[in-house]
């Protein structure tokens, strides 16, 4: 998780979100209909946006998505590189 997320993301506000949007979803994959584990934003999470609520806690802007397919989302960004990957919570780790 990059440093400038880390507040959102332990956030009340994001964890009820994230535990309603999830539910709503079945913890079905939208990609792919595996179990999904993450909610993924679809207008990702920048510095510059992480204090507006119509980015960050906005249903629209969200998506359920298994660990494959979050990871594929991210692969060739600036949020994974080589040796990272996305770990169930969400959280980047070492491969």
């Amino acid at each position: 998780m990059m440093d400038y997320a880390k507040k959102f993301y332990r956030s009340k506000n994001w964890r009820k979100l994230r535990d309603l949007y999830m539910a709503n979803q079945n913890y079905i994959c939208e990609r792919c209909g595996n179990l999904a584990h993450i909610v993924h934003h679809t207008v990702y999470i920048t510095p510059q946006n992480i204090n507006d609520p119509a980015v960050t806690l906005q249903w629209d802007n969200l998506e359920a998505l298994c660990i494959d397919c979050h990871n594929s989302e991210h692969m060739g960004s600036e949020i994974i590189a080589e040796g990272l990957r996305f770990d169930s919570n969400g959280d980047i780790v070492s491969l």
